[in-house]
């Protein structure tokens, strides 16, 4: 996590609800608060199987996801649970739960994945319309085979703002919805009425400084923008306003048409050979969804914009960020910057179409490329419209927004800019155009009001959230379900002694099948177990998971011997090739299932021994991260022992760590010494995510730096031969990585 979101404790408390609950939760926040950074870093932070849907074909590609119709096989006309047939209005697809149904093609593998989905994000939601989500939770009941649980039990993370760009609903849609919603936004959908997300937002606005100008843009999201807030803008309202040479401005217009006149006006008007730069299109990626034109036109002098962040270690841009092309050659071109003296040779940024497919033998969604579009990252930026500019930032613009068509409009066009001082108005801004929808606001004020007492409401849910995952350590369905399908696909099998394979087989499914019930006695016994505890302790549901997991992790490795020995010997066979892969794909199942248990126990010992549910859940989370990692076997190794990472048990101290364990505590945690922790996190001073401070003071680090230098040797023991009692050797350690590290950076 970047330095911004460790102090953040609204970011922090969100990553929370994501990583150590099942509650659905809408992220949201004003302009600049950071709400693509939380998306990446639950990405890239998250043990859960997750996949990321939007709306458009151009958020998705922007959020790194996909379609909510691509992914769902959702219709693009309204959708209405129980219409009858003989509704709608002429020549307007209209769907009910039903056709809904019918009309899906899944494959095995699109089935299995959206069945092991754990969370779902879906990324700038206020352009969600309220009929899709339902179509969504009607989708995940079905194919998940949890019709009484909103979304089939899965997660849903919701990000975005309302207060910007609104659904898009036409009249002859919502005069057949209207009927069934309040509202065209999400938040009005069906499943949400009973099964409403918790609301967080992120306060910290990272993109003004301008106290003034936050105010303003506070009262007009908030919809009590008065006179005095239009005073203020009237400030900026300059029409006849040209910009100096030197000044880049950027007009943002209401209307597609309008800013492609300016762009196209302004490059001709350039003196300079016109340059044509033909971006590269492979597999499935459509022309509508490209971030810049495939057929870019260009002249040098043109002012243009960067659409993406650079990813240097320099980072000379961001998106948004406005430039003047100072030279072409070739396919080469350079980019100066207002105040920099340094020209930029740009680079081809690679955009990519993803999908998901489930990865049966590693039980892990993966992304797959289907497509991927190259092209400079830049666009000409005389002016843009007001919708393309959502999500970016700029220092100077002129804004016309005198035909501004939608709530919201206004505020996302004001809310791009740093400061009032690089804003200029061209048309004056009225109190009924910065209006923003009341319905909104009414959400907004509501959902404050229910989710007050957040704190609270994250440690119930993180109890919650252990019971269900305690109890899902000890389902046995799926495993149930491998066995069952390996049995009847000797039918078909064509492999040598197909008898003698099928009476083994059918030995280990009849022993699955019994721990199977076993395990369904002993999930009504955790049921109960558990809401006794909040009572009694956790000591019997300590006592009752030991003595459970010893007999299933028994069972378990009996089968899994079976089961190698019996790969082993077929192994030798012919044309068994196949059919030994799907017998491995079944004994990766079967370790997970022993890794689950495991961990089942480990949850009862901590919640028995009064550890902090929030550490416990990530200690969980990091191991099964690790687990996870840990998934590929070593080549030949039929019992599939997962290799070990180097550095993954100190990746999960320095998680404890940011949490704001100290070193005692994430000790106590994992039951490990505080030396070894001591030696996790002093790891970390080389690469910069802890810094010196934590271990040793200015003067101590001078002292153990000098000595360093003295003795010409960075060996703990002689340093601390050197050094005496006074220094500890953590301290010695944290300062000789931090000496490394200063030798590396030169």
């Amino acid at each position: 996590m970047s330095a911004i979101e460790l102090t953040n404790p609204d970011f922090d408390l969100a990553v929370n609800f994501v990583n150590q609950t099942g509650k659905p939760l809408f992220l949201t926040g004003k302009a600049g608060t950071g709400k693509t950074t939380f998306l990446k870093y639950i990405r890239e932070n998250c043990s859960k199987k997750l996949a990321v849907v939007a709306p458009t074909g151009v958020a998705a590609i922007n959020a790194g996801g996909v379609t909510m119709h691509s992914f769902f096989q959702l219709p693009f006309g309204p959708y209405i649970a129980d219409y009858r047939s003989g509704w709608g209005a002429p020549n307007m697809e209209l769907s009910n739960r039903h056709t809904l149904l019918k009309n899906l093609r899944l494959s095995n593998n699109k089935r299995e994945l959206i069945q092991s989905l754990e969370l779902l994000i879906i990324d700038e939601v206020s352009m969600l319309r309220a009929d899709m989500l339902d179509a969504i939770d009607t989708v995940l009941r079905h194919v998940r085979k949890r019709y009484d649980i909103a979304f089939g039990g899965v997660q849903v993370l919701y990000i975005g703002d309302l207060f910007q760009l609104p659904p898009v609903v036409s009249r002859e849609e919502w005069q057949l919805l209207n009927a069934h919603y309040k509202s065209p936004f999400f938040f009005d959908a069906q499943v949400l009425q009973n099964e409403p997300p918790v609301y967080i937002e992120l306060k910290k606005i990272y993109r003004q400084k301008d106290a003034e100008f936050i105010s303003v843009l506070n009262s007009i999201r908030n919809n009590v923008a008065d006179a005095e807030d239009i005073k203020i803008l009237d400030r900026r309202y300059n029409p006849a306003f040209s910009p100096k040479e030197a000044e880049r401005y950027i007009i943002l217009t209401s209307h597609n048409a309008k800013a492609d006149i300016v762009n196209k006006t302004e490059l001709e008007k350039l003196n300079s050979r016109l340059h044509v730069f033909e971006g590269v299109t492979k597999g499935d990626f459509g022309e509508k969804v490209a971030p810049v034109d495939k057929h870019m036109l260009l002249k040098e002098g043109a002012q243009i914009m960067f659409v993406k962040n650079d990813k240097g270690e320099t980072r000379r841009y961001y998106n948004g960020k406005i430039g003047t092309i100072s030279k072409i050659e070739l396919d080469k071109i350079w980019v100066r910057f207002e105040g920099e003296q340094d020209v930029l040779e740009l680079a081809k940024e690679t955009w990519r179409n993803i999908n998901y497919k489930y990865n049966q033998e590693n039980d892990e969604i993966e992304e797959e490329e289907i497509g991927s579009f190259s092209q400079y990252p830049i666009r000409l930026a005389w002016a843009i419209t007001i919708h393309k500019s959502q999500g970016l930032t700029f220092e100077r613009a002129i804004v016309d927004a005198a035909a501004s068509f939608a709530p919201g409009q206004v505020y996302v066009a004001l809310s791009r800019l740093t400061s009032l001082e690089g804003l200029i108005l061209h048309s004056r801004i009225n109190t009924s155009q910065v209006m923003t929808d009341q319905r909104v606001v009414n959400y907004t004020n509501r959902a404050i009001a229910a989710t007050s007492d957040l704190d609270n409401i994250l440690k119930a849910e993180q109890r919650a959230f252990a019971g269900v995952s305690l109890l899902e350590s000890f389902e046995f369905e799926k495993l149930v379900e491998a066995f069952q399908e390996n049995c009847t696909g000797f039918a078909k099998a064509t492999i040598p002694e197909k008898e003698n394979a099928a009476i083994i087989a059918k030995k280990m499914l009849d022993a699955v099948q019994q721990m199977q019930t076993v395990a369904n006695k002993f999930e009504k016994q955790v049921l109960h177990l558990l809401q006794e505890a909040e009572n009694t302790g956790y000591h019997l549901l300590q006592e009752r998971t030991i003595a459970a997991a010893a007999y299933f992790t028994k069972g378990l490795d009996e089968v899994n011997n079976a089961l190698s020995i019996h790969i082993v010997a077929w192994k030798l066979k012919q044309r068994t090739k196949k059919y030994i892969k799907s017998l491995q794909v079944i004994q990766q199942q079967l370790l997970r299932k022993k890794t689950q248990i495991e961990q089942a126990e480990k949850l009862a010992q901590g919640l028995n021994k009064g550890t902090d549910i929030g550490a416990l859940l990530t200690t969980i989370a990091a191991d099964k991260k690790m687990h996870a990692q840990q998934a590929e076997t070593e080549e030949g190794n039929s019992t599939g022992t997962p290799k070990k990472e180097k550095g993954s048990s100190n990746r999960i101290s320095l998680e404890l760590y940011n949490e704001g364990k100290s070193i005692n505590e994430i000790a106590e945690i994992r039951s490990m010494a505080v030396s070894t922790i001591e030696g996790h996190l002093t790891s970390f001073v080389g690469t910069g995510e802890i810094d010196i401070s934590v271990f040793v003071s200015k003067e101590q680090l001078s002292v153990i730096l000098k000595t360093i230098q003295k003795i010409g040797n960075t060996n703990s023991a002689s340093i601390k031969d050197a050094l005496g009692s006074d220094f500890t050797y953590a301290q010695i350690r944290a300062a000789s990585v931090y000496h490394q590290r200063l030798n590396d950076e030169g």
